[in-house]
């Protein structure tokens, strides 16, 4: 397991190792070695932390938005799309204790696993700190993605928003061109938006689905250029 100083230096925080530890160990790690606890526990008081928090600055800083908007806000950047991207953004990955089985396909790269951990660490932070402590690291991760939100409008369902704007303005078809490359267990994907003739923006990732998003969201401020 790689050093977890430059991690908790990285979110800004300290954290006891033990708590540290638990925030980072992974349910098929701790089967593998006879049922320790996993982190479920803190990512489950971590979601808590991340919701309240969020919905409290949400409701301070936007007094005039309506109660749908506001939760359109927070659903954006407490997904597990968002999230994992934190993750990624964090390198908390390679620190992830898994089990044989997820280190194979190539677990610590995985949305799911990547957005629990991330919670874990939210719970661990308020275990080992408190509450200001913990919302502080909430809003130093998620402000500079609720002002993604704020510039582009829409959130961060990329994909939904060109879509429905390309057919608002009869672009014409919107496809992603997918490629795929890497063994079996570590396959990484890149996407190319194409709506009509025009080729836009490409992105990666691990999955199909999150190649074609990180198109869709590098693609989305040159169509926004062109007045879509």
């Amino acid at each position: 397991m790689p050093q977890t100083e430059e991690l908790l230096k990285r979110l800004g925080v300290t954290i006891d190792p033990e708590t540290l530890r638990l925030a980072l160990t992974h349910r098929s790690f701790a089967y593998e070695n006879g049922g320790i606890p996993t982190n479920e526990r803190l990512e489950f008081l971590g979601d808590s932390v991340l919701g309240f928090t969020v919905t409290d600055y949400l409701y301070a800083n936007y007094p005039d938005l309506p109660e749908g908007d506001l939760a359109k806000r927070r659903s954006a950047v407490v997904s597990t799309r968002a999230l994992a991207r934190l993750a990624r953004e964090h390198q908390v990955g390679p620190h992830i204790l898994l089990g044989q089985g997820e280190i194979l396909t190539d677990g610590q790269n995985k949305s799911s696993i990547l957005a629990d951990t991330m919670e874990a660490l939210i719970g661990a932070t308020y275990r080992s700190n408190g509450l200001r402590v913990a919302q502080d690291l909430v809003l130093r991760l998620v402000l500079p993605l609720l002002t993604e939100v704020e510039d582009h409008g829409l959130g961060m369902d990329w994909k939904t928003t060109i879509q429905e704007a390309a057919a608002g303005r009869k672009l014409g078809a919107v496809e992603y061109l997918v490629t795929g490359s890497g063994p079996d267990h570590a396959r990484q994907y890149e996407a190319t938006l194409k709506i009509g003739e025009k080729t836009y923006r490409s992105g990666t990732g691990p999955s199909k689905k999150e190649a074609e998003q990180m198109a869709a969201a590098a693609s989305w401020p040159d169509l926004q250029d062109e007045g879509l």
